[in-house]
């Protein structure tokens, strides 16, 4: 900001102090010149295929909280650990499928498995709830904030 790279759109009420001045630290700011940064990337885990599978079983469709990770291509066959070969299944499907693929088992994927996009909240998205100011900059924010839960 004293560069002249963001301006202040709003204020926090915290200042912050220094040898000769006080200034007001800002809680919004607009950058005067974006700098295109890549998309983030989500980890692999297994909290993340369950939700990107919505918490049901990628064979049948059953919801429920007792999942588990199934690997498409097993990997003694040499199928990989990513998003692409990962999915949740229930126990009696992971139990069926076994250590064969999905056609040998004759069980059918209902979607083919894929890396998530990151929305462009996902990584202000949780200070939203206590930073109140924020929230009329941000349009969409109640669709956001319930497509998160």
């Amino acid at each position: 900001m004293l560069r002249g790279k963001a301006e202040v759109i709003e204020g926090a009420s915290a200042f912050f102090h220094s040898a000769t001045r006080a200034m007001q630290l800002p809680s919004v700011i607009r950058l005067i010149q974006y700098i295109r940064r890549p998309r983030p990337r989500l980890r692999l885990s297994r909290k993340e295929i369950f939700a990107r599978d919505n918490w049901s079983c990628a064979y049948c469709g059953k919801v429920t909280r007792d999942l588990t990770i199934d690997h498409v291509v097993p990997r003694h066959r040499g199928g990989p650990h990513t998003w692409e070969n990962l999915v949740s299944a229930c126990k009696p499907c992971n139990h069926r499928k076994a250590g064969r693929t999905p056609a040998e088992a004759r069980m059918k994927l209902r979607q083919e498995p894929a890396e998530p996009r990151v929305g462009i909240y996902h990584n202000f998205l949780p200070y939203l709830h206590s930073e109140i100011s924020w929230r009329k900059f941000v349009p969409g924010y109640e669709v956001a904030a319930t497509a998160a839960v």
